[in-house]
């Protein structure tokens, strides 16, 4: 098989941190632009991709991309795409769109003028009427931006931040991938004591607990592409079965080191244990129901990483404003830490400053949770001694 031109996608701001993982795996050819980082691999780098990525949404296959300016060349220029090398008679192959500031800008007519094409190009290889579309999915991925083109495929299917060890949510929880990509924009490592007094459901919490154990985030799940006739093949599917063979023998014994988290909300604690549990890393968190104002502990040159409430419910301002100014008290008292907050709340950095007394450390970086654009409030302590 020839070397495959693949796609990580991700939110915002995190293109960074996504081509970091990806180095990480040894792919060392990136190209990074606005929410993907472009990389080359075979069946095996689809695979590794899938299973470790920790701060990803979906790793694609990019066929093609060029220019189109209107429906007529699109159409063109998809239906000449090798489709057959993909898809079997039986495949099924819906097609997602998405158009930004381009002269192409329907969604749902690019849609339907991609079907219409690769059904065209399929009618070349298997002369019928009508495909029934019932055998494995292969969904197609169509990004229109500034009027070019790029036509993918999705080998993830369900997004990698689907870990598996969500029981139920709550509220407007953090992402799993956004977690882990806190964790990663912070100075926390395993083996450093790790605090979240805002904890929710547990999720960054536990993305660290995985994280001290290395354990591939995708390991518990499955994914399109391991269905796929092109990628499932003799070499292919041994590609799947020695990247989860190698996900295995790479966990690792976690340190003796807390994770500690705490929440007011009795019912959010429950969820976090249950998620924890679910995940397997029971015994790595120390969970508290404890306000933030109350949270401490005798550990020095820890991290706290987390995702207060940011008030934006009628009536919930000021309430949020309070747990900042506890949680900048909370700072000042463990003075050797670093703090990393998320936060949407516009007055956060200064009610934070005044409670802490850390004016003008602050770093921020631009990110958003989901449609919510936040800040990432870095507040590093000084260094430990073993650094």
């Amino acid at each position: 098989m020839e070397p495959l031109q693949l796609i990580a996608t991700t939110a915002f701001g995190l293109e960074a941190v996504v081509s970091r993982e990806l180095e990480a795996l040894g792919y060392t050819e990136r190209t990074t632009s606005d929410g993907r980082v472009e990389f080359t691999g075979d069946a095996a780098a689809v695979a590794r991709a899938n299973l470790w990525l920790r701060s990803a949404d979906r790793v694609l296959v990019k066929l093609a991309g060029f220019e189109a300016v209107d429906f007529g060349e699109l159409f063109d220029q998809v239906v000449e795409l090798p489709w057959a090398e993909w898809l079997t008679e039986e495949s099924s192959f819906p097609v997602r769109a998405r158009c930004v500031r381009s002269q192409i800008n329907s969604e749902p007519d690019t849609q339907a003028i991609v079907k219409k094409a690769v059904v065209e190009s399929l009618k070349r290889k298997w002369p019928r009427d009508w495909f029934d579309e019932t055998g494995p999915e292969i969904p197609i991925d169509v990004t229109i931006r500034r009027d070019q083109v790029t036509v993918s495929l999705d080998t993830t299917g369900r997004g990698l931040h689907r870990r598996g060890y969500r029981i139920w949510t709550g509220g407007a929880p953090l992402r799993e991938t956004l977690s882990a990509a806190l964790l990663q924009l912070s100075y926390w490592e395993p083996g450093r004591v790790l605090a979240d007094p805002c904890c929710g459901t547990g999720t960054i919490l536990i993305e660290a607990a995985w994280m001290a154990a290395n354990r591939a985030p995708g390991l518990g799940r499955g994914f399109l592409a391991e269905e796929w006739p092109r990628l499932a093949g003799s070499s292919s599917e041994g590609a799947w079965k020695n990247a989860r063979q190698e996900a295995d023998d790479l966990m690792v014994e976690p340190p003796e080191v807390p994770l500690m988290g705490g929440d007011r909300n009795p019912k959010a604690l429950d969820l976090a244990k249950r998620n924890a549990e679910q995940a397997g890393v029971t015994a790595a968190i120390a969970f508290e129901q404890v306000a933030v104002a109350d949270f401490g502990s005798h550990h020095k040159y820890g991290c706290v990483v987390t995702n207060p409430p940011y008030g934006e419910r009628m009536g919930e301002k000021k309430e949020a404003e309070a747990v900042y100014g506890d949680l900048g008290r909370l700072a000042r008292r463990l003075d050797t830490w670093s703090v990393y907050a998320l936060s949407a709340h516009k007055g956060f950095e200064a009610i934070f400053e005044e409670a802490s007394g850390r004016t003008g450390q602050v770093r921020r970086r631009k990110l958003y949770n989901g449609p919510i654009q936040c800040t990432y409030f870095q507040y590093a302590g000084p260094r430990p001694p073993w650094m």
